[in-house]
Protein backbone atom coordinates (compact mmCIF):
# COMPACT_ATOMS: atom_id res chain seq x y z
CA UNK A 1 0.00 0.00 0.00
CA UNK A 2 1.30 3.46 -0.86
CA UNK A 3 2.20 5.96 1.83
CA UNK A 4 -0.64 8.23 0.62
CA UNK A 5 -3.26 5.46 0.68
CA UNK A 6 -2.11 4.30 4.12
CA UNK A 7 -2.35 7.82 5.51
CA UNK A 8 -5.88 8.18 4.14
CA UNK A 9 -7.04 5.36 6.41
CA UNK A 10 -5.98 7.19 9.56
CA UNK A 11 -8.53 9.19 11.57
CA UNK A 12 -6.43 12.34 11.12
CA UNK A 13 -6.99 12.13 7.37
CA UNK A 14 -10.77 12.21 7.62
CA UNK A 15 -12.37 15.45 6.49
CA UNK A 16 -14.02 17.52 9.21
CA UNK A 17 -17.41 16.73 7.71
CA UNK A 18 -17.03 13.01 8.51
CA UNK A 19 -15.53 13.18 11.98
CA UNK A 20 -17.52 11.88 14.98
CA UNK A 21 -20.04 14.48 16.05
CA UNK A 22 -20.47 15.99 12.59
CA UNK A 23 -24.09 16.44 11.50
CA UNK A 24 -25.58 14.65 8.50
CA UNK A 25 -29.04 14.90 6.96
CA UNK A 26 -30.24 11.86 4.98
CA UNK A 27 -33.54 12.08 3.13
CA UNK A 28 -35.47 8.94 2.33
CA UNK A 29 -33.92 7.33 5.41
CA UNK A 30 -36.80 4.96 6.15
CA UNK A 31 -35.76 2.27 3.68
CA UNK A 32 -33.26 1.06 1.11
CA UNK A 33 -30.24 3.17 0.25
CA UNK A 34 -31.16 6.01 2.60
CA UNK A 35 -31.42 3.66 5.56
CA UNK A 36 -28.12 1.97 4.70
CA UNK A 37 -26.34 5.33 4.43
CA UNK A 38 -27.84 6.63 7.68
CA UNK A 39 -26.84 3.50 9.58
CA UNK A 40 -23.25 3.65 8.35
CA UNK A 41 -22.95 7.29 9.30
CA UNK A 42 -24.33 6.49 12.75
CA UNK A 43 -21.77 3.69 13.05
CA UNK A 44 -19.07 6.31 12.43
CA UNK A 45 -20.30 8.47 15.29
CA UNK A 46 -22.06 11.20 13.33
CA UNK A 47 -25.23 12.92 14.45
CA UNK A 48 -27.67 11.84 11.74
CA UNK A 49 -30.97 13.52 10.96
CA UNK A 50 -32.98 10.63 9.53
CA UNK A 51 -35.69 12.18 7.38
CA UNK A 52 -38.66 10.60 5.63
CA UNK A 53 -42.45 10.86 5.44
CA UNK A 54 -43.24 7.85 7.66
CA UNK A 55 -42.45 8.87 11.23
CA UNK A 56 -43.57 5.55 12.74
CA UNK A 57 -41.18 3.72 10.46
CA UNK A 58 -38.34 6.07 11.38
CA UNK A 59 -39.01 5.61 15.09
CA UNK A 60 -39.02 1.85 14.63
CA UNK A 61 -35.62 1.87 12.92
CA UNK A 62 -33.78 4.63 14.79
CA UNK A 63 -35.57 5.04 18.10
CA UNK A 64 -32.86 3.21 20.03
CA UNK A 65 -29.84 4.43 18.04
CA UNK A 66 -27.45 6.86 19.69
CA UNK A 67 -26.93 9.89 17.51
CA UNK A 68 -30.08 9.35 15.42
CA UNK A 69 -32.62 12.17 15.19
CA UNK A 70 -35.94 11.49 13.48
CA UNK A 71 -37.39 14.16 11.20
CA UNK A 72 -40.75 13.79 9.48
CA UNK A 73 -40.22 15.41 6.09
CA UNK A 74 -41.94 15.27 2.72
CA UNK A 75 -39.54 16.80 0.19
CA UNK A 76 -42.49 17.86 -1.98
CA UNK A 77 -43.80 20.10 0.82
CA UNK A 78 -42.19 23.42 -0.06
CA UNK A 79 -42.85 25.33 3.20
CA UNK A 80 -41.75 22.35 5.33
CA UNK A 81 -38.46 21.98 3.46
CA UNK A 82 -37.82 25.73 3.44
CA UNK A 83 -38.24 25.78 7.22
CA UNK A 84 -36.43 22.54 8.03
CA UNK A 85 -33.29 24.21 9.45
CA UNK A 86 -35.32 26.34 11.87
CA UNK A 87 -37.36 23.26 12.81
CA UNK A 88 -34.24 21.42 13.99
CA UNK A 89 -32.76 21.68 17.48
CA UNK A 90 -30.03 24.32 17.67
CA UNK A 91 -27.27 21.71 17.89
CA UNK A 92 -28.30 20.06 14.62
CA UNK A 93 -28.62 23.08 12.38
CA UNK A 94 -25.00 23.13 11.20
CA UNK A 95 -25.38 20.34 8.63
CA UNK A 96 -22.02 19.06 7.41
CA UNK A 97 -23.28 16.32 5.09
CA UNK A 98 -26.45 16.18 3.01
CA UNK A 99 -27.36 12.92 1.30
CA UNK A 100 -30.30 13.82 -0.95
CA UNK A 101 -31.66 10.35 -1.48
CA UNK A 102 -35.47 10.61 -1.39
CA UNK A 103 -36.92 9.41 -4.68
CA UNK A 104 -39.99 7.92 -6.33
CA UNK A 105 -41.12 5.98 -9.38
CA UNK A 106 -44.67 5.17 -8.31
CA UNK A 107 -46.60 3.92 -11.31
CA UNK A 108 -43.43 3.59 -13.36
CA UNK A 109 -42.07 0.90 -15.68
CA UNK A 110 -44.83 1.35 -18.22
CA UNK A 111 -45.20 3.15 -21.54
CA UNK A 112 -45.76 6.87 -21.10
CA UNK A 113 -49.35 6.93 -22.43
CA UNK A 114 -50.27 3.99 -20.17
CA UNK A 115 -49.26 5.85 -17.03
CA UNK A 116 -51.19 8.22 -14.81
CA UNK A 117 -50.22 11.86 -15.36
CA UNK A 118 -50.63 12.66 -11.67
CA UNK A 119 -48.13 9.90 -10.83
CA UNK A 120 -45.72 11.13 -13.48
CA UNK A 121 -45.94 14.65 -12.04
CA UNK A 122 -45.39 13.33 -8.52
CA UNK A 123 -42.22 11.55 -9.66
CA UNK A 124 -40.87 14.80 -11.09
CA UNK A 125 -41.88 16.70 -7.95
CA UNK A 126 -40.07 14.23 -5.68
CA UNK A 127 -36.99 13.39 -7.72
CA UNK A 128 -36.22 16.84 -9.11
CA UNK A 129 -38.06 19.65 -7.34
CA UNK A 130 -37.88 17.96 -3.94
CA UNK A 131 -34.15 17.37 -4.28
CA UNK A 132 -33.65 21.00 -5.30
CA UNK A 133 -35.69 22.21 -2.33
CA UNK A 134 -33.54 20.31 0.16
CA UNK A 135 -30.32 21.51 -1.43
CA UNK A 136 -31.58 25.09 -1.42
CA UNK A 137 -32.37 24.83 2.29
CA UNK A 138 -28.99 23.39 3.29
CA UNK A 139 -26.36 24.92 0.99
CA UNK A 140 -26.45 28.49 2.41
CA UNK A 141 -25.40 27.22 5.83
CA UNK A 142 -22.57 25.19 4.33
CA UNK A 143 -21.33 28.27 2.49
CA UNK A 144 -21.53 30.40 5.62
CA UNK A 145 -19.54 27.85 7.66
CA UNK A 146 -17.02 27.20 4.89
CA UNK A 147 -17.49 23.44 4.82
CA UNK A 148 -19.93 20.80 3.68
CA UNK A 149 -20.46 17.82 1.43
CA UNK A 150 -23.59 17.39 -0.67
CA UNK A 151 -24.34 13.96 -2.17
CA UNK A 152 -27.16 13.48 -4.66
CA UNK A 153 -28.51 10.06 -5.56
CA UNK A 154 -28.82 9.82 -9.30
CA UNK A 155 -29.04 6.66 -11.38
CA UNK A 156 -27.58 5.07 -14.46
CA UNK A 157 -31.02 5.98 -15.84
CA UNK A 158 -29.53 9.48 -15.98
CA UNK A 159 -26.82 8.25 -18.34
CA UNK A 160 -28.89 6.16 -20.74
CA UNK A 161 -32.69 5.98 -21.00
CA UNK A 162 -34.63 2.75 -21.35
CA UNK A 163 -38.10 1.75 -22.59
CA UNK A 164 -40.98 2.26 -20.13
CA UNK A 165 -38.84 4.63 -18.11
CA UNK A 166 -39.48 7.95 -19.84
CA UNK A 167 -40.39 10.02 -16.79
CA UNK A 168 -38.02 8.37 -14.31
CA UNK A 169 -35.13 8.66 -16.78
CA UNK A 170 -36.00 12.31 -17.39
CA UNK A 171 -35.80 13.01 -13.67
CA UNK A 172 -32.43 11.33 -13.33
CA UNK A 173 -31.03 13.19 -16.33
CA UNK A 174 -32.20 16.33 -14.53
CA UNK A 175 -30.46 15.27 -11.30
CA UNK A 176 -27.22 14.74 -13.21
CA UNK A 177 -27.43 18.14 -14.93
CA UNK A 178 -28.38 19.87 -11.69
CA UNK A 179 -25.54 18.28 -9.73
CA UNK A 180 -22.93 19.06 -12.37
CA UNK A 181 -24.11 22.67 -12.60
CA UNK A 182 -24.03 23.01 -8.80
CA UNK A 183 -20.45 21.79 -8.81
CA UNK A 184 -19.58 24.54 -11.27
CA UNK A 185 -21.53 27.15 -9.29
CA UNK A 186 -19.50 26.37 -6.18
CA UNK A 187 -16.16 25.33 -7.66
CA UNK A 188 -14.36 28.13 -5.81
CA UNK A 189 -16.13 27.40 -2.51
CA UNK A 190 -14.93 24.94 0.18
CA UNK A 191 -17.86 22.55 -0.23
CA UNK A 192 -17.84 19.25 -2.11
CA UNK A 193 -20.57 17.96 -4.40
CA UNK A 194 -20.88 14.31 -5.44
CA UNK A 195 -23.41 12.38 -7.49
CA UNK A 196 -23.74 8.63 -6.95
CA UNK A 197 -25.33 6.81 -9.89
CA UNK A 198 -26.41 3.26 -9.00
CA UNK A 199 -27.45 0.55 -11.35
CA UNK A 200 -30.14 -1.92 -10.31
CA UNK A 201 -30.44 -2.07 -6.51
CA UNK A 202 -32.70 -4.57 -4.78
CA UNK A 203 -34.67 -2.57 -2.21
CA UNK A 204 -38.30 -1.76 -1.48
CA UNK A 205 -38.25 0.75 -4.34
CA UNK A 206 -39.84 -1.59 -6.88
CA UNK A 207 -42.59 -2.59 -4.46
CA UNK A 208 -43.46 1.09 -4.01
CA UNK A 209 -43.36 1.55 -7.79
CA UNK A 210 -45.91 -1.24 -8.19
CA UNK A 211 -48.26 0.14 -5.51
CA UNK A 212 -47.18 -2.36 -2.85
CA UNK A 213 -47.29 -5.48 -5.03
CA UNK A 214 -44.44 -7.50 -3.48
CA UNK A 215 -44.80 -10.38 -5.93
CA UNK A 216 -44.51 -8.09 -8.94
CA UNK A 217 -41.51 -6.37 -7.37
CA UNK A 218 -39.77 -9.71 -6.74
CA UNK A 219 -40.51 -10.79 -10.32
CA UNK A 220 -39.03 -7.55 -11.60
CA UNK A 221 -35.76 -7.98 -9.68
CA UNK A 222 -35.56 -11.68 -10.53
CA UNK A 223 -35.74 -10.84 -14.24
CA UNK A 224 -32.20 -9.44 -14.06
CA UNK A 225 -29.05 -11.58 -13.80
CA UNK A 226 -27.70 -9.57 -10.86
CA UNK A 227 -28.56 -6.69 -8.57
CA UNK A 228 -26.78 -4.55 -6.01
CA UNK A 229 -27.72 -4.28 -2.33
CA UNK A 230 -28.47 -1.00 -0.58
CA UNK A 231 -25.29 -1.42 1.44
CA UNK A 232 -23.22 -1.44 -1.74
CA UNK A 233 -24.41 2.06 -2.57
CA UNK A 234 -23.91 3.21 1.02
CA UNK A 235 -20.27 2.11 0.74
CA UNK A 236 -19.91 4.20 -2.42
CA UNK A 237 -21.32 7.22 -0.60
CA UNK A 238 -18.93 6.67 2.31
CA UNK A 239 -16.01 6.34 -0.12
CA UNK A 240 -16.73 9.81 -1.51
CA UNK A 241 -17.31 11.33 1.93
CA UNK A 242 -14.09 9.87 3.37
CA UNK A 243 -11.70 11.39 0.84
CA UNK A 244 -9.32 14.10 2.08
CA UNK A 245 -10.92 17.53 2.26
CA UNK A 246 -9.12 18.68 -0.88
CA UNK A 247 -10.53 15.84 -2.98
CA UNK A 248 -13.97 16.01 -4.58
CA UNK A 249 -15.29 12.78 -6.07
CA UNK A 250 -17.57 14.21 -8.74
CA UNK A 251 -19.38 11.03 -9.78
CA UNK A 252 -19.49 7.40 -8.70
CA UNK A 253 -21.20 4.98 -11.10
CA UNK A 254 -21.97 1.63 -9.45
CA UNK A 255 -23.30 -1.37 -11.37
CA UNK A 256 -23.72 -5.03 -10.40
CA UNK A 257 -21.23 -7.55 -11.71
CA UNK A 258 -22.90 -9.82 -14.24
CA UNK A 259 -25.47 -7.34 -15.55
CA UNK A 260 -25.44 -6.12 -19.12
Amino acid sequence: MSERADAATLPEALPETLRPGAVALVTGASDGIGRAVAERLLDRGLQVICAARRRARLEEIYGARDGAHVLTLDVTDGPAVAGLIEALPEGLRAIDVLVANAGSDVGGRRRFDAGDMNEWAATVETNVTGLMRVCHAVIPGMLARGRGHLVTLGSIAGLRPFPQGSVYCATKFAVRAFTEALRQDYETEPIRITEVLPGLVRTGFAEARFHGDAAQAAEFYDSFPAALAAGDIAEAVLFALAQPAGVNVAQVVVTPTGNK
